[in-house]
């Protein structure tokens, strides 16, 4: 195994940071905004939507009101050059309602244990971009709505 270089060992401590900033028991939705560069932004692949400025800490508020309990497994960090690829899973128990594009999923109370790839772009300490891949039907499976998603939605 190589050894990280110091500018990966930076990278890797921004981004241990932010997914920190992110979980329930830690959650700092304005300091998780801070970690981005100005332009910076999120990408939530899975809704198709990009956020900027303040609205980039949405899905953290989003994730921590429907999984109160919401935390991330970290698995695997992989660099090249100024980008960090991170292999995860998004964990929690679903008490809340979780708001999606199409609707909002009422509580199921079922745990979820999601496997997600995030890709990370950074610049002088910051996140000039970032890029959630969550694997969204696995997610909707442990839910119980994958094959009944209109049945379970809200508008």
């Amino acid at each position: 195994m190589n050894a990280k270089t110091t500018e990966q060992q930076r990278n890797e401590q921004v981004i241990r940071q932010l997914y920190h900033l992110a979980d329930a028991k830690s959650k700092d939705t304005a300091k998780f905004v801070s970690q981005f560069a100005d332009g910076g932004y999120f990408y939530d692949v899975g809704a198709g939507k990009k956020y900027y400025g303040a609205e980039i800490g949405l899905t953290v508020d989003l994730y921590a009101a429907a999984f109160p309990d919401m935390h991330r497994e970290l698995y695997n960090f992989y660099f090249y050059e100024d980008v960090v690829v991170v292999e995860l899973s998004l964990n929690g128990t679903h008490k809340g309602g979780l708001t999606l594009p199409a609707g909002t999923i009422p509580p199921t109370g079922k745990e979820i244990h999601a496997p997600c790839c995030d890709v990370f772009h950074l610049k002088d300490g910051k996140v000039t971009a970032f890029h959630c891949y969550v694997a969204v039907p696995i997610l909707l499976e442990q839910l119980g709505v994958f094959m009944n998603m209109q049945a379970a939605l809200r508008h």
